[in-house]
């Protein structure tokens, strides 16, 4: 277990969501879509290139560009 961001998890990996960075729109957005801190997330797959990232939060897939994943810190579990 160790605090990473988002975007560094491989597929199935799973973690808490510790924090936001980026500007203030950027963390808003993604609260708005359910990504708040304490919300435990998985990472489904990543699309043939590796962007974006489909992750299941709150029992729906949600993808991510990994710019904005980068954004999402967590505690790995």
């Amino acid at each position: 277990m160790g605090s990473t961001s988002l975007d560094s998890l491989h597929e199935g990996e799973q973690g808490r969501i510790t924090g936001l960075t980026g500007t203030a729109d950027l963390r808003r957005r993604l609260m708005e879509m359910g990504l708040t801190p304490g919300t435990m997330l998985r990472v489904v797959r990543f699309a043939p290139l590796g962007d974006p990232i489909d992750i299941e939060v709150r029992g729906y897939h949600l993808s991510l560009r990994k710019q904005e994943a980068r954004q999402v810190m967590l505690l790995k579990q």
